[in-house]
């Protein structure tokens, strides 16, 4: 038995010695570079680790249990949790959002599972997801009352938000860009203009045209909700910038591609829809997963116009006199919140990268 596990504990400590021979101290140089880093690095890290662990109160019966404390207070993320997640929504009533961002996160994960990518699952699910998820927010229906939407708030709102933004942005971006492609001068143009103007003013004026500008030319008597034009105008900023990174992925696909293409006697559409397009998405896919995590971030911006994202609402909370000192651990836990988010976006970016390069030679 021994001689038998001799060779893969042998070929182990090979892979070992070759890795810290390659990877950890090359050279001289390396390995200098190496113990200069972890004495920079490991006594930043202990006093992070003291500060937020070892020295931290966690629970509390009230800001005096924190007064002495070397450490964080999390304290306040416990007293504070439910305006910081919920915004405005109703205390009462604040099982809804909570119920709601749970079949968001289930209808997600089920729609990025590659087993289950098959329209006739995804869009019964999705509709019946937004159906279920927009009863339970907004309510008027059964013994669900009537929540509008300016108190929505904290996680449930920047979702609703971020989703929005990716389902209504992605396809104008797709058609933007082949727009800006097309040779018709015409489209062409009109694709060229709106992109060129979004993407040269910030998303800050964006919101304001969508809440003071744009009910001024709605007949009278017409009302859009600020959530959906808030939203509409996010998507529409997202896909003016998505655009470019789709162009960037039409463009280095080979032109052999479309003369085959064109030899098989494949319309315009056919050839895009299953030739062109799914090349120039997996060509443009990083940079295409670094405008959706970015777009999940920018939801913050709304801050300014009046709704209670999760960010939002803690720069509110935080104003509680009794509490405003711990505004660090507050801001910490929802950095957290996006940093939790936006990393297993990257995790499942990187995840499928690895899927549609299997087989690929390039």
């Amino acid at each position: 038995m021994a001689n038998a596990l001799q060779p893969l504990v042998s070929g182990r400590r090979n892979a070992l010695d070759w890795w810290l021979r390659e990877r950890v101290w090359p050279s001289p140089f390396h390995i200098l570079l190496s113990f200069a880093t972890l004495a920079l690095v490991v006594p930043i890290c202990v006093k992070i680790a003291n500060w937020a662990i070892f020295d931290a109160v966690f629970v509390s019966t009230g800001p005096e249990s924190c007064r002495d404390a070397v450490g964080a207070c999390w304290a306040v993320i416990a007293e504070k949790h439910r305006v910081i997640l919920f915004g405005l929504y109703p205390f009462d009533e604040q099982w809804r959002p909570t119920l709601a961002v749970a079949i968001y996160l289930i209808t997600v994960i089920v729609t990025l599972t590659p087993r289950f990518w098959s329209l006739r699952l995804l869009v019964p699910l999705w509709t019946i997801a937004v159906f279920v998820i927009g009863a339970l927010m907004y309510g008027g229906i059964g013994p669900l009352r009537i929540v509008p939407t300016t108190e929505w708030g904290g996680l449930a709102l920047t979702m609703i938000m971020f989703s929005g933004t990716v389902i209504l942005g992605f396809p104008i971006a797709v058609l933007l860009a082949l727009g800006r492609r097309s040779h018709l001068a015409l489209l062409r143009s009109v694709s060229v203009v709106l992109i060129e103007t979004l993407r040269g003013v910030p998303l800050i004026t964006i919101l304001f045209v969508a809440v003071n500008v744009f009910p001024l030319f709605l007949p009278a008597g017409t009302n859009v909700d600020k959530l959906l034009r808030v939203t509409i105008g996010i998507a529409i900023f997202f896909a003016c910038y998505q655009a470019e990174t789709i162009r960037g992925g039409l463009q280095a696909v080979p032109e052999g591609q479309y003369e085959a293409a064109k030899a098989l006697g494949l319309r315009y559409w056919q050839m895009t829809g299953r030739i062109i397009l799914p090349q120039a998405l997996r060509i443009a896919f990083p940079a295409i997963m670094n405008h959706v995590i970015a777009a999940m971030k920018n939801t913050s911006f709304v801050m300014i116009i009046g709704l209670f994202d999760i960010l939002t609402a803690t720069t509110a909370v935080m104003q509680d006199p009794v509490w405003r000192k711990y505004y660090v651990e507050a801001y910490t836990f929802v950095g957290f919140v996006y940093f939790a988010f936006g990393f297993a976006l990257s995790i499942y970016a990187r995840l499928m990268e690895r899927r549609m390069n299997k087989g690929y030679v390039s």
